[in-house]
């Protein structure tokens, strides 16, 4: 125990050293914590998965809730209003062209077609804790940056509303039933986005009143946990429920609900700074140990895992390169669309939602879980070399330049003027 602990100790420290490292070096954190999770997993054999047990199912699902709730507190509905052209043009295209490539490869590799549709779902989106620094220390253009932002905060909703929808399918052994998905998605993302903004409603309510009593600072998060089960309870999607939460408390003042303001003294109807910094000290906490977490569960010995994981990842990448082509934000330079190109990590809505199939007994559970952390590991470790390269040697830009600006202005050609002699007039 006490091993355990001077270990838990000097990892909390690391987390925040690989932090500053990060921003000076733009070498991700997570990237860091996933190579401790593999030393002392796979390779050193000091831990793994099975030492967990059941508390792995409960810390993977507060991590998500926490992630997806600080995540919304984030998104600005005003910058979603000025840049929601490109961000929807970007975010749905790079979704659903990023699940149909998953789905191929899986297909071919023999996996049928509803969990090769999952396996898709789970990783079509960008990591909110990858990108989300990535993108705020890049110098990249305004647009660019808050398209990336939300881009990965809403692909996070996009990969649990269709993941969860083929899980349970898959789950219960039906077929492929595209309308009854559908309507199972739309209800759940409705039902639960409603309970989201109705809960975040009445907690506004009570914030001036809650804040007089004492420690009283994670009120907040346990009043979270209860939207969330009270969703899960209901049949709808808890981790929606918790994101439609984060994002109506974040812009209480967009919605102008007047009949709030006798409520609340000053109008202070959100988080203030304190509250907001208590979130982020949980989330960094979780997100520290949830990244170790899928460096242990790294399948070293399942060469097939990592085979189809190396090779979805190379094709989301060459996927992603004609996305940023053709759908970036129109301000963006070359450096803006090769930054684009390279923002496909996955990380924690991937990974929690991975273990869902295999907590609920799938026979393909494991599988799916195991291709999932592959990918995970390989897309953060390309995409941070990448990014590394193209911001410190600019000799690597020249690939993008070639794909990003082919046409190259032409030289005119100027020719030598030449008198007109009196033969030429005539």
């Amino acid at each position: 125990m006490g091993t355990a602990l001077i270990f838990l100790g000097i990892l909390v420290f690391s987390a925040h050293l690989f932090a500053m490292i990060f921003s000076k070096k733009k070498i991700p954190d997570v990237l860091l914590l996933l190579v401790i999770g593999v030393l002392i997993g796979p390779v050193f054999k000091f831990v793994s998965p099975s030492d967990f047990g059941a508390v792995g199912g409960v810390f993977t699902s507060i991590t998500l809730i926490v992630i997806l709730f600080e995540g919304g507190t984030g998104i600005s509905i005003g910058d979603l209003k000025n840049s929601w052209k490109p961000t929807a043009m970007l975010t749905f295209t790079g979704f659903f062209i990023a699940a149909f490539v998953v789905t191929l490869v899986c297909v071919g590799f023999g996996m049928t077609l509803l969990n090769s549709i999952t396996l898709g779902a789970i990783l079509g989106g960008t990591s909110s804790a990858v990108v989300i620094p990535l993108a705020q220390h890049l110098k990249i253009s305004n647009t660019t940056k808050t398209s990336l932002i939300l881009e990965s905060a809403i692909t996070d909703v996009l990969c649990i509303v269709f993941a969860l929808a083929f899980i349970d399918a898959a789950n219960i052994g039906t077929h492929l039933n595209v309308g009854k998905i559908a309507g199972s998605v739309i209800a759940s993302f409705l039902l639960a986005t409603f309970l989201g903004f109705a809960s975040a409603i009445a907690w506004a309510s009570l914030l001036q009143k809650v804040r007089q009593l004492r420690n009283s600072m994670f009120l907040t998060p346990a009043y979270l946990f209860i939207v969330y089960g009270l969703a899960e309870v209901l049949g709808y999607s808890g981790a929606i429920a918790s994101l439609a939460f984060g994002i109506t408390i974040a812009n209480m003042e967009y919605f102008n609900f007047k009949f709030l303001e006798k409520y609340q003294r000053n109008k202070n109807l959100k988080l203030n700074e304190n509250e907001k910094s208590f979130i982020g000290e949980i989330s960094f906490v979780l997100k520290t140990f949830f990244f170790v977490y899928i460096g242990i569960s790294i399948p070293f010995s399942d060469s097939k895992s990592l085979l189809i994981g190396i090779l979805i990842t190379l094709f989301l990448l060459i996927s992603r390169i004609v996305i940023a082509k053709f759908f970036s934000p129109k301000d963006a330079n070359i450096f803006d669309k090769s930054a684009i190109a390279l923002m496909i990590p996955k990380g924690l809505a991937a990974a929690v939602l991975a273990s869902v199939p295999e907590q609920l007994g799938m026979p393909s559970g494991a599988e799916i879980k195991y291709i999932t952390f592959s990918v995970v590991l390989f897309s953060i470790l390309i995409c941070s070399i990448m990014i590394l390269l193209i911001e410190k040697q600019p000799k690597m830009n020249v690939f993008f330049k070639f794909v990003f600006n082919p046409h190259r202005p032409k030289k005119k050609i100027i020719q030598p003027l030449q008198e007109n002699t009196e033969s030429e007039k005539e």
